[in-house]
Parts: C-alpha cells; sequence; structure tokens
C-alpha cells in the first residue's frame, strides 16, 4: 500500500478481504483520520460485490478508498514527523 501508487477498484487482492479485515481498515481510519475530519462513526463493511470491487457502507465507496486513505494519512504522517 503506497500514496503514490494506489489501489485500484477493481484490484484482485481486494476481493480476498473478508468482512472483518475491512472492518479493521475502518477501524484504523477513524483512528488516523479523526485528526483530518475522517469521522465515519457509521461505516460497515458492504455485502456487495460490483463488478469485482468489494463496497462499504458509506455511500457504496469502494474498499480500495478506505485503503487508499489510510496510505495517504500514514505518508502524510511520516513526511509530518521528520526532523
Amino acid at each position: 500500500m503506497s500514496a503514490l501508487h494506489p489501489i485500484h477498484p477493481a484490484d484482485p487482492a481486494i476481493r480476498h478481504l473478508a468482512g472483518r479485515q475491512i472492518t479493521e481498515l475502518i477501524v484504523e481510519l477513524r483512528t488516523e483520520g479523526r485528526e483530518f475530519g475522517l469521522l465515519w462513526p457509521s461505516a460497515q463493511p458492504g455485502e456487495t460485490i460490483l463488478n469485482g470491487r468489494v463496497l462499504v457502507a458509506i455511500g457504496n465507496i469502494p474498499a480500495s478508498t478506505v485503503i487508499n486513505l489510510l496510505a495517504l494519512i500514514r505518508e502524510y504522517k511520516r513526511h509530518r514527523n521528520r526532523p
């Protein structure tokens, strides 16, 4: 996962994510994104797979969006904490 190389919504690796794994990513995004105003208290893994894309129940965005947002936050924090 890299902010410079985002995951495409139809990436085959995402199809193998279980609901539990997506839930963990959402919890991490809530924790890491809080300081940036990324608050989605009702987000949960969706049961829907559309064109090979696992959707998250916050407006049916692809799970790749959650992963890519986490990558951006991590990249920002890594650069912010450099001396």
